[in-house]
């Protein structure tokens, strides 16, 4: 499978998602859609950044932009972890990393001194015609969903 390319249209996809749901990305088509991939439910970089975006998700929607949060975890997790944060997006689970491998965002990490295969917390614009925007890897989470409100608000 190939991946993701900037100004190039990102193939459709369907996944699970909080709230019952399943969520494909054809049927968001008209509005901006903002994919974060992070590492693990309720760690602590992966909390703040789930918080940072809640406390601007009504400005988003104000730009009729989606937020989505995608890790490996379960449902059961994510509803879990959406619940005690009152996340206000859904999250979706890619427990076979296809979402993953499609924006390539799995990589080799070192932890407790043993490699193992990790998503690198990573953040990507679709806008509303379905075209990759814009695309941010290695992100740091302070300060990284007020940067991405920033880009959903640029011309």
């Amino acid at each position: 499978m190939s991946t993701v390319s900037l100004g190039k249209a990102v193939p459709n996809f369907s996944l699970p998602s909080t709230g019952g749901k399943t969520v494909d990305l054809k049927s968001l088509r008209g509005s901006k859609v903002i994919i974060y991939f992070y590492p693990r439910d309720s760690t602590p970089g992966c909390t703040t950044e789930g918080c940072d975006f809640a406390s601007l998700h009504a400005r988003f929607r104000r730009l009729q932009t989606v937020i989505l949060g995608v890790s490996r975890d379960s449902l059961a997790s994510h509803e879990k972890f959406k619940a005690k944060f009152e996340f206000p997006f859904d999250l979706l689970s890619d427990g076979d990393e296809t979402l993953c491998r499609l924006f390539d965002v799995i990589r080799e990490k070192t932890m407790y001194g043993k490699k193992v295969l990790g998503v690198e917390r990573s953040t990507f614009l679709i806008d509303a015609e379905g075209k990759l925007r814009g695309e941010w890897r290695k992100v740091s989470v302070k300060g990284h969903a007020a940067l991405l409100l920033a880009a959903v608000e640029a011309p």
